[in-house]
């Protein structure tokens, strides 16, 4: 027995935590377990997951590296029955087994209805279901993108029915509608159509589809993921879900603007019947071109019956053109007497217009304009004369009183002058200054204000005795005679032959004496002007 005992291999703990290791990994290499999850509290803080699988009769731990976890289509949550694919494998430190898991999925429906109602909770509550954030679909979509599978039969059912309502350009883009990527490439799908720009090279589409057809549960399930819940509630394009058959919903379907029972009714949805569209609009024609006839024949039936209640034209103005031939009669004999009446006038004036009555007319115009020159000279003189009479005194009288001043300024300096120290005496000569100074300003200001006026005034005399005066007359080519006394000759009788004149024009004087009776000289052919004549005394 002893010998037996000593015989026997020996083996470290370490050595047999390794070959019970190797056997464990070597028959359980990869395995399914299902279990319920328990003491799950999340990721810690190194990115991996610990939790725990039992059933009624035993437990096993279980972990999920940082790297698995990520990739998980479905996470782990507490007190969730589940499928853990994996393997086994040893913690020689504790003696203990675990098993490393690659995938959870959920253990059965019932496991997933429960998960799906919780998270429609959970969105709900977010305010994602609600009515009041579904927006109207587009009446007549332009483009329109259908987000499934490019080679089943929901595309092909999608587009025979557009192209039997109404053709519209479609655009494809293609994902797995299920799996572990169908959720990822469902919102990348959705946040692609969002991102195009409109009028753009590649239409932004104003509708999208998204469709599936039907399934189980865990061939749905990409359409119950968080992500395209919530890509689907902040696209801006409204979107119809058309997943799965009439009684399969997911939650894509309460977040989308529309839910459809099938891919077919999304269609059907998305476009109205061409054929019915066209011919509404054919309705609509033939109703406004009947109604534009009626409002046309009323319109007729109106001016008809106004036409009828007013009067012809003609005797609208037979009144006017009556009138008109009785003043055309009566236009001769009136033009007749009118000439009658003016002849007899003018006759009766003409006899009055002689050319003495127009001289004397002439005559006493000329004394009249020759009195006023004469008084305006005069005036003009005494108001210079009375302005310098009144002005002259109280300039001599300015600089008597600037002298004065001065002169009384410097004795009160005189008397104060051996009392002041010199810094007390510029004080008082600053002080006199700025008290002459406003003085002398204003004797200047109103001096000048006085020259001004009488500037102004002189100016405005000179101008009336300008146009007053004779002179302005002999500028238009007339002529002053004058004899030797200086005296007007305003008659040719107040002449005799030899008498001594003086002829003033506009120009200056000339001496000149009366030979007699005029005599008209006639100036050489190469002197001669249109007419020209010279006229000599």
């Amino acid at each position: 027995m002893a010998d037996i005992l000593t015989n026997a291999t020996e083996f470290s703990v370490s050595e047999i935590a390794q070959a019970v290791k190797r056997t464990v990994e070597d028959e359980f290499g990869h395995v399914r377990v299902r279990g319920e999850i328990s003491g799950f509290r999340g990721q810690h803080s190194s990115g991996h997951a610990y939790f725990t699988l039992k059933d009624e009769g035993a437990a096993i731990d279980a972990v999920v590296w940082k790297g698995n976890y990520a990739k998980l289509s479905f996470k782990p949550q507490e007190g969730l029955e589940v499928i853990a694919t994996g393997r086994l494998t040893t913690f020689p430190r504790s003696s203990k087994y675990q098993i490393v898991i690659d995938n959870i999925e959920p253990a059965g429906a019932g496991a997933l209805m429960a998960l799906l109602e919780e998270r429609k909770r959970k969105l709900a509550a977010e305010g994602l279901f609600d009515r009041e954030r579904k927006r109207a679909l587009p009446y007549l979509p332009r483009v329109i993108g259908v987000i499934t599978s490019p080679t089943g039969a929901v595309i092909r059912d999608i587009l025979h029915r557009l192209a039997d309502r109404f053709p519209s350009h479609v655009m494809v883009w293609p994902v797995r509608v299920q799996g572990d990527t169908c959720a990822t490439e469902v919102v990348n799908a959705i946040e692609g159509f969002n991102a195009m720009v409109p009028g753009g090279v590649m239409p932004r589409p104003d509708l999208l589809i998204v469709a599936r057809g039907g399934g189980s549960i865990e061939d749905l399930w990409g359409f119950n993921e968080e992500a395209v819940v919530r890509a689907v509630a902040a696209s801006g394009i409204p979107i119809i879900s058309a997943v799965g058959h009439e009684t399969d919903t997911t939650l894509i379907d309460y977040a989308a603007d529309m839910r459809a029972p099938t891919p077919t009714a999304a269609a059907e949805a998305a476009v109205p019947v061409r054929i019915e569209l066209v011919g509404y609009v054919d309705d609509l024609g033939g109703r406004q071109r009947q109604a534009t006839r009626r409002v046309a024949a009323s319109a007729r039936d109106r001016l008809r019956a106004a036409v009828a209640g007013m009067p012809r034209p003609g005797d609208l103005v037979a009144l006017q053109r009556q009138q008109l031939d009785h003043a055309a009669a009566n236009l001769l004999g009136n033009l007749r007497h009118s000439v009658q009446s003016l002849r007899l006038r003018y006759a009766r004036t003409d006899s009055k217009l002689t050319p003495r009555l127009l001289q004397g007319q002439r005559q006493e115009a000329a004394e009249r304009l020759r009195n006023l020159s004469l008084r305006a000279e005069t005036g003009l003189r005494k108001t210079v004369d009375r302005t310098r009479l009144t002005y002259d005194p109280r300039a001599a009288q300015l600089g008597t009183s600037m002298v004065r001043l001065v002169e009384r300024k410097q004795a009160q300096l005189a008397r104060i002058a051996p009392q002041l120290s010199p810094t007390t005496l510029k004080a008082e000569l600053r002080h006199a200054h700025s008290q002459l100074s406003p003085l002398a300003a204003r004797m200047r200001a109103g001096m000048a204000l006085g020259l001004g006026d009488s500037r102004t005034a002189l100016g405005q005399w000179g101008k009336l005795l300008a146009s007053l005066s004779y002179k302005s007359v002999l500028a238009r080519g007339y002529a002053v005679i004058k004899d030797v006394d200086g005296n007007l000759v305003q008659q040719r009788a107040n002449l005799s032959a030899g008498d001594m004149v003086a002829i003033e024009f506009a120009d200056g004087a000339v001496g000149a004496t009366i030979a007699g009776s005029p005599v008209i000289k006639k100036k050489p052919r190469d002197q001669q002007g249109s007419g020209a004549q010279e006229s000599l005394f």
